[in-house]
Parts: C-alpha cells; sequence; structure tokens
C-alpha cells in the first residue's frame, strides 16, 4: 500500500485555518469535509464554542482526529452526505480537497444541503509559478501550494480561480466572498488574482442572483 500524501507545510496550513475561522462566527455549528487529523475544527470547539463533525476517509488522520476529542465520522466524500439532515450546520468547510473529489459539483451540492454557507479553499492552478514551470520546463508544477509530484498528488482535478466562479455559476451557487491568497496574505479582490494568488477561499451560498465574479481576470 503506498504512503499518504503528504500535507501541506504546516505553517501555511495554520495561515489557511485562521483565515477560515475568521469567516465562522463564534458558536456556530460546523462540519469539515476532509478535516484531516482534527486541527481546525478542535481550534474552532475550543477557541470559538463551536459546535463540531468532522468527516475523513484516511484512518490515521481520523484516529487522530478522534484523539483530539472531536467528534469524527470515518467515511469517503465520493459517497456523499446521505446520513446527515439537511440543515443540520450553520457552515461546511472544505480545504484543499476539493480537487481531490470525483465529482467536485456533486460535493458542494451536498454542502449546501447540510449546511447554510460552503467554505471552501482551492488550490489556483492559474498562478503564474504553475504557468511558469509547464510553459518553461514542459513538467508537472510543485510549489509551496501545491508540493507533491504527480505521482504521489491526491489532485485529479486541476482548476484555476476562473474555473471555480464558473463551477459556481453553473451549479447556481452565490459567491459570497471570495480571497484569494497571495502569499501570506488573503486579500479581498485583488487586481490579477488568478495570477498572483496561490489559492483562494469562497464563501458559497444556495444562490439565486448571478455572481459579479463571472467577468473578472
Amino acid at each position: 500500500m503506498s504512503a499518504p500524501p503528504k500535507p501541506l507545510p504546516e505553517q501555511r496550513a495554520a495561515f489557511v485555518d485562521d483565515i477560515l475561522i475568521s469567516q465562522i462566527a463564534d458558536g456556530s455549528r460546523v462540519i469539515d469535509l476532509g478535516c484531516g487529523d482534527g486541527r481546525l475544527i478542535s481550534r474552532l470547539r475550543d477557541e470559538h464554542q463551536c459546535s463540531v463533525l468532522g468527516i475523513e476517509r484516511d484512518r490515521a488522520a481520523f484516529l487522530a482526529t478522534v484523539r483530539r476529542g472531536v467528534s469524527a465520522i470515518m467515511a469517503d466524500l465520493n459517497r456523499g452526505l446521505d446520513d446527515i439532515p439537511a440543515g443540520t450546520f450553520d457552515y461546511a468547510v472544505l480545504s484543499e480537497t476539493l480537487q481531490q473529489v470525483n465529482r467536485p459539483m456533486q460535493v458542494l451540492h451536498e454542502m449546501l444541503r447540510v449546511a447554510r454557507r460552503a467554505l471552501i479553499v482551492v488550490p489556483n492552478f492559474g498562478h503564474w509559478r504553475v504557468r511558469a514551470q509547464i510553459m518553461l520546463q514542459g513538467r508537472a508544477p510543485v510549489t509551496d501550494s501545491l508540493p507533491y509530484e504527480w505521482y504521489e498528488s491526491p489532485n485529479v482535478h486541476f482548476l484555476s480561480m476562473l474555473d471555480f466562479r464558473d463551477l459556481a455559476r453553473r451549479g447556481n451557487f452565490r459567491i459570497v466572498k471570495e480571497l484569494p491568497i497571495v502569499g501570506q496574505t488573503a486579500m479581498e479582490r485583488a487586481w490579477f488574482s488568478n495570477w498572483r494568488a496561490q489559492s483562494a477561499l469562497y464563501v458559497l451560498e444556495n444562490a439565486h442572483p448571478a455572481s459579479d465574479y463571472d467577468q473578472r481576470d
């Protein structure tokens, strides 16, 4: 059996957690899909009085979550969230995982079935370093935000910020907020964000009017 892919660098992962936490109201009900070792939801529980639940398919990560005393279910997101009733949570979190599931659109619909808002962090394959590595080296890119060689990467889909906006439009999701992550800064409406951002946080709701992000960049 092959070893699980290495996680994102700890400093960057903690920074992304901080951005996610800033978008979640204290005392909220939160489900973290692909919760890893439960680091984010344990902070939400201990520091922000949130009621939390983690979903994780990797056994070692699931056990690490349980050891933190956090409620968790060992399950595969590709099989859906049928056991979770609609409207159970205020927020559903999916951090650096959407590109790893088989059917991203289905997962987004499930997130917004079980929660009022969805918080999604995705890597941006449109970043200039990714483009430069492909163009100049002719090789699959490896960057700080995509720290995998092609043969050990868990990613099965490759998307840019423009692609995610298009996905939201096609799924009739409203982008409440888009935060491009440039270095160690989350920026609202950064210029040339699809070139500059290594990743981005999206806050989604079931929609209604067309998003004003569709035509940018």
